[in-house]
């Protein structure tokens, strides 16, 4: 169900969101809700006060590769502004309360608010750059490559990584067996340590090549 915004909510967002939010409708979704489906026509924004939303592909056996993953203060959405299809699906990866807005009220935002335009622009930039980076080491990285690119990002401020295998499958484009037979690798060879369901310790830098 659709609510109105309460202004505590807002604070979460960047002020330069915040005028946008209030443009919007805030809404709460459980975990699980496909908000987004690749290939359809849409044209809705989504900020985020709480919770996770992940962008990605699935081909026809079910195979998936992620793009990104937003947290609070991002948004999601802005690549369908031109009118086309949606390049990618976008899902609740936790229970989550969002703000959709309106390409019209969008584009009212932006008469009133010029500035906001470039701010929009810079976004979509960086995300097509970080798509074709991605892009590239999906094509010159093996899977073990790519998964030590993952682990490094995880744990190079010390913090653990927090993904089940299936959530490393669906980052590395590979399968679910293919990252349980990795991972499993580097506990035996003490790169890596579970301690608990889906989060591992990084314990020693992690050889280039396996």
């Amino acid at each position: 169900m659709a609510e109105d915004t309460h202004d505590n909510e807002l604070l979460v967002l960047p002020p330069s969101l915040r005028l946008l939010a209030a443009r919007g409708m805030a809404r709460s979704h459980r975990k699980g809700v496909v908000l987004i489906e690749e290939g359809s026509v849409g044209d809705n924004l989504y900020l985020v006060l709480a919770g996770t939303l992940r962008a990605y592909s699935s081909d026809a056996r079910g195979r998936e590769i992620t793009y990104g993953v937003y947290g609070p203060g991002e948004y999601v959405g802005e690549m369908s502004l031109d009118g086309g299809p949606r390049s990618a699906s976008v899902i609740t990866e936790s229970a989550s309360r969002l703000v959709m807005v309106t390409r019209a009220s969008l584009l009212t935002h932006i008469s009133e608010h010029p500035e906001f335009a470039f701010e929009l622009l810079t976004k979509v930039i960086r995300r097509a750059r970080a798509a074709t980076l991605s892009t590239k080491q999906l094509a010159l990285n093996d899977v073990y490559g790519r998964l030590k690119n993952l682990v490094d990002q995880a744990t190079g401020d010390g913090q653990h990584l927090a993904l089940t295998h299936q959530g490393m499958a669906q980052r590395l484009g590979c399968s679910r067996e293919m990252v349980s037979k990795l991972v499993k690798d580097l506990e035996l060879g003490g790169y890596l340590r579970r301690v608990a369901a889906g989060e591992y310790q990084r314990l020693k830098t992690l050889p280039a090549r396996w």
